[in-house]
C-alpha cells in the first residue's frame, strides 16, 4: 500500500513495482490531514485484511536560522515531520493491537541525534520522531515492534524545500556525497525481516564520506 500527496509519483511507482511482480495499491494522502491518514489505514486493512507494517517516511527540511523567522516553514515541518508520524501511529495502532502484532518504522535523521546550526527546528522535529519511536517501543509491549531509522545525506528531493540561500548552499555541499535511497530501503527490510521476538530499535546510516 503506497501513499503520498502526488498522484503522478504514486502511479509511476505502482507501475514499476507491479512490473516486478508486486501486488500494489495506492492512495493519495496528505499526512497532515488526520482523516486522510485514517482513511489510508482503513483502505489497507480492507484490501489486505491486516496491517503488518507502517513506514512513516514523509518529511520536509526547509532549513534556516531561527532569526530568519520563517515561522510558516516551522509550522509545515511540525505538521509533516511530527504530527504526520503521530497520525500514522494512531491510525494503525488499534488494528495492530487487535491482531497482536505489527511493526511501526519511523524515518528520523542524524539530525535527530545532533544539532546543526541553521537547522534547529528541523532537528527538533527529528528528535521528536526519535522520542515517539522509543515511547512506542516502551508502551507497546512484546507484540508491536518499533524501529527508528536515522539516515544521513540521501539522494532525494529533501533539499528542494530549503528557501534560505545560505542554508541551501550548506545542504547542497553536505549532500554532494549523498547515498542512494535504496540503502535506506535495505535498512527498512532488514528491520522487518528479523524474527518476531527481535526488535531492531534503531538504525543510523550515512555516507562513509559524511563527517556530520
Amino acid at each position: 500500500m503506497l501513499a503520498a500527496r502526488r498522484e503522478d509519483r504514486l502511479k509511476a511507482l505502482s507501475e514499476d513495482l507491479s512490473a516486478k511482480g508486486a501486488e500494489v495499491i495506492w492512495q493519495v494522502t496528505d499526512v497532515t490531514d488526520r482523516k486522510q491518514v485514517e482513511a489510508l489505514a482503513a483502505s489497507a486493512k480492507e484490501a489486505f485484511g491486516r496491517i503488518d507494517v507502517l513506514v512513516n517516511n514523509a518529511g520536509l527540511m526547509p532549513l534556516a536560522p531561527l532569526d530568519a523567522l520563517k515561522v510558516d516553514e516551522w509550522d509545515q515541518m511540525v505538521d509533516v515531520n511530527i504530527k504526520g508520524v503521530m497520525y500514522g501511529i494512531a491510525a494503525v495502532l488499534p488494528t495492530m493491537r487487535e491482531q497482536h502484532s505489527g511493526h511501526v518504522i519511523n524515518l528520523s535523521s542524524v539530525a535527530g541525534h545532533k544539532l546543526f546550526p541553521g537547522a534547529a527546528v528541523y532537528c527538533a522535529t527529528k528528535f521528536a520522531v526519535k522520542a515517539l519511536s522509543e515511547g512506542l517501543r516502551m508502551e507497546a509491549g512484546d507484540e508491536i515492534r518499533s524501529t527508528n531509522i536515522s539516515p544521513g545525506a540521501v539522494a532525494t528531493e529533501l533539499t528542494s524545500t530549503i528557501t534560505d540561500p545560505n542554508a541551501k548552499k550548506a545542504a547542497e555541499d553536505l549532500y554532494s556525497v549523498a547515498i542512494d535511497s535504496d540503502a535506506v530501503a535495505r535498512a527498512i527490510v532488514y528491520a522487518i525481516e528479523q524474527p518476531a521476538d527481535v526488535d531492531i530499535n534503531e538504525i543510523i546510516l550515512r555516507p562513509t564520506a559524511q563527517e556530520l
